[in-house]
């Protein structure tokens, strides 16, 4: 599987942006998917993961604490597109967003650990302005 991040940019603070993820492959709705950031200086966390189509974790999404009620992660299996929906961003929304894919073999494992993930992206930047 490869993954292609895009919709990064520039926006100010309450804005929106919208990411998109990609990928290649007959495979992607088998996979869960997941969104994860990288601010400068500090680790990779997690943002959002959404469910494959069938097996453990079907039809669910998570969100980290920071984004619940600002940002909506949703795929459309028929394009083997995932997206990630931002609103109200502020500063602090500031990093490269990375998506990633979560096969079968680690469904069970934590949503929200790097760990569970076996592809990623390249990343797209995003900077939230004052």
């Amino acid at each position: 599987v490869q993954l292609q991040a895009s919709g990064g940019g520039l926006v100010q603070s309450g804005g929106s942006l919208r990411l998109s993820c990609l990928a290649s492959g007959r495979t992607f709705s088998m996979y869960g998917m997941g969104w994860f950031r990288q601010a400068p200086g500090k680790g990779r966390e997690f943002v959002a993961n959404i469910g494959p189509r069938i097996g453990w974790g079907s039809g669910s999404t998570h969100y980290a604490d920071f984004v619940k009620g600002r940002f909506t992660i949703t795929r459309d299996n028929s394009k083997n597109t995932v997206d990630l929906q931002m609103n109200s961003l502020g500063p602090e929304d500031t990093a490269v967003y990375y998506c990633a894919a979560q096969p079968q073999a680690r469904s069970r494992m934590s949503y929200s650990s790097t760990t569970s993930y076996e592809y990623w992206g390249q990343g797209t930047q995003v900077t939230v302005s004052n």
